[in-house]
């Protein structure tokens, strides 16, 4: 389960100058990297309105992004962007969608940062605020005496509810791709519409993507293969080639510091890590077949 789909939808109301109970929007892709295939408004006569076109205007005319009460240092320049060259909005936040591309973080283009506001502190700064919020919340909690719970826009409340009870509900799950999305490969876990009842989560059928968010996403989806890979065979060697096909990294590094920096990693999480991947070094062709360590 993931809240980007929810708490997107809410910010795109909230900048379409939209109440969010008139929203339909259909989601689909894979988990931080999944797009709003629809977002369009219900009027009074019960006709939809498509909402892209006013949301591409309004950043075109610099009135979008709205600010971003929650989090003010993180504005929605990267995801408005993509939305312009790709037709779609994506659901991660624009800080966390910057690291799963190569466009936006680069080496000595601190101009790219400042264009499209992206602090590489973010995760860190947004932990630490998060901690301090938890350590008030138990303050307070512990000081009354009472306690209340109101739902929140999390997902888990409602699928317990609606299984429970059997009052169905929508979620945007991730599944296992059971032709779910047929350009996306089948069996790779992919973010889907659900209908939730006493039936359980069922995922919705989404079909074809538009091939610039197939594109897109396979780009992850094979670092995830080559992952799972990795792991299935306990083999350290597919470990190297997720780390070779991350878009991000391959825009920054050749191949001799990527395949370092996995064997540093490796080392720093040495007791986390199975010995499998812990133990020894593979050996890679060099020059002419000849083999050698890897540096």
């Amino acid at each position: 389960l993931c809240h980007s789909v929810q708490g997107t939808a809410e910010m795109l109301a909230r900048d379409a100058g939209v109440t969010l109970d008139r929203i339909r929007y259909l989601c689909a892709g894979i988990n931080h990297m999944a797009f709003f295939l629809h977002f369009d408004e219900m009027l009074s006569d019960g006709s939809f309105r498509d909402l892209y076109p006013a949301l591409q205007e309004g950043y075109e005319a610099g009135r979008l992004p709205g600010p971003n009460s929650a989090y003010p240092h993180c504005p929605d320049h990267v995801r408005y962007d993509v939305m312009t060259r790709l037709g779609y909005f994506v659901t991660e936040s624009s800080e966390h969608f910057a690291e799963y591309v190569p466009w936006f973080i680069k080496s000595g283009r601190s101009d790219l940062l400042e264009r499209y506001g992206v602090p590489l502190d973010e995760y860190c700064r947004r932990c630490e605020a998060q901690i301090e919020q938890w350590t008030g919340e138990s303050r307070e909690l512990l000081a009354s005496a009472d306690l209340s719970v109101e739902p929140s826009h999390e997902y888990a409340s409602a699928i317990v509810n609606a299984i429970w009870t059997g009052e169905p509900s929508v979620i945007n799950g991730n599944v296992p791709n059971r032709d779910l999305i047929a350009s996306l490969p089948e069996g790779c876990c992919v973010e889907v519409p659900c209908l939730v009842d006493r039936n359980g989560i069922q995922p919705v059928r989404v079909g074809a993507l538009p091939p610039q968010l197939t594109a897109l996403m396979r780009t992850n989806v094979n670092v995830q293969e080559l992952v799972v890979s990795a792991i299935l065979q306990e083999k350290r060697e597919h470990v190297y080639h997720a780390a070779m096909l991350d878009p991000h990294t391959a825009a920054e590094l050749d191949l001799d510091q990527i395949w370092g920096l996995v064997d540093e990693l490796v080392e720093a999480h040495g007791p986390w890590l199975p010995d499998w991947l812990a133990g020894s070094q593979p050996q890679r062709r060099g020059r002419a077949g000849r083999t050698r360590p890897m540096v």
